[in-house]
């Protein structure tokens, strides 16, 4: 069981009050202490509920999320991430920003050992776009080369069927 102390930065996670901002803010993440950091192991958050707007025509963009990551010693909680996600539904850019800028936040809160967020937005006028931006430490460099390849494998794989 969690200790006091190991949820003290969790302040989100059964609170009522819980105002839902509708623009930007990395500020409404929180972590908690990882318990195993010893251990390599997968977080994966899916998300089948991403909106943003587009940053010219200001109309909705929809999208799928997913968020995987190999955790150190902080994660993120995940209502609060959930809140994160929600803050974008009046942000404006592109597919590819939002998933950078994503990634980079969570990076800069959490110091994993390696992340990927891959986006899968609905088709607006016949296109769909589907991003990939992916991070490593020293230790995973091989994982993130590898991974980037699949999913490049994988697009190519769209083209020609």
């Amino acid at each position: 069981m969690r200790t006091e102390k190991e949820l003290e930065g969790v302040t989100l996670l059964g609170n009522q009050g819980v105002q839902y901002s509708d623009n930007y803010n990395p500020g409404v993440l929180e972590t908690f202490p990882n318990k195993h950091p010893e251990n390599e192991y997968l977080v994966t958050f899916n998300c089948p509920e991403f909106t943003t707007l587009c940053p010219k025509t200001g109309q909705p963009d929809f999208g799928h999320l997913y968020i995987s990551y190999i955790p150190r010693e902080r994660m993120v909680e995940s209502k609060s991430l959930k809140l994160y996600l929600f803050s974008f539904r009046n942000h404006g850019d592109f597919h590819e920003d939002c998933v950078n800028i994503i990634m980079k936040d969570l990076v800069k809160l959490m110091d994993p050992k390696y992340i990927e967020v891959t986006g899968y937005f609905l088709p607006r006028g016949g296109i769909s776009i589907y991003p990939f931006a992916n991070y490593a430490d020293e230790k995973h460099q091989d994982l993130k080369a590898q991974r980037l390849k699949e999913q490049l494998t994988q697009n190519i794989n769209y083209k020609t069927h």
